[in-house]
């Protein structure tokens, strides 16, 4: 199989917020929008992409029309106390894990878009010997 694109589409009940959300805080730019689908892109390079989808629309499986649950994702960034200052200091998100330091070789925090998705925004840093060997290459 040859990818030509790859991305996740979160199922939302609350789609007007989640695009605000992910506009307003994390830098996307909608590239498509009608009242049950938003495209989102955020430039690069490298570029990613994210959509939303109103979790009862048509297009969705009948058996799978409930929004999304136990979803979380991760944003590396280059700086994450610089992140959490403007995210949660001055954004006034909600963190639902505190920064911290993880012995796995992670600083992160992690807050709730919306809908319930988690967004985990991490800086790697050297991990504690006991996981370093865990790690490839």
């Amino acid at each position: 199989m040859q990818l030509t694109s790859f991305y996740p589409v979160i199922g939302t009940s609350r789609l007007p917020e989640a695009h605000d959300f992910y506009t307003r805080h994390f830098g996307f730019e909608t590239t498509f929008e009608a009242d049950w689908y938003v495209s989102l892109r955020r430039a690069g390079p490298p570029s990613y992409e994210l959509a939303l989808l109103d979790h009862t629309h048509p297009t969705v499986p009948e058996g799978y029309r409930r929004p999304v649950r136990g979803l979380l994702l991760n944003f590396e960034v280059a700086d994450v106390d610089t992140e959490w200052e403007r995210l949660v200091v001055q954004g006034g998100l909600r963190p639902e894990l505190e920064l911290r330091s993880e012995p796995f070789g992670q600083r992160h925090f992690i807050v709730a878009d919306p809908s319930g998705v988690l967004i985990d925004v991490i800086t790697p840093i050297p991990p504690d010997p006991e996981f370093a060997a865990g790690f490839a290459g």
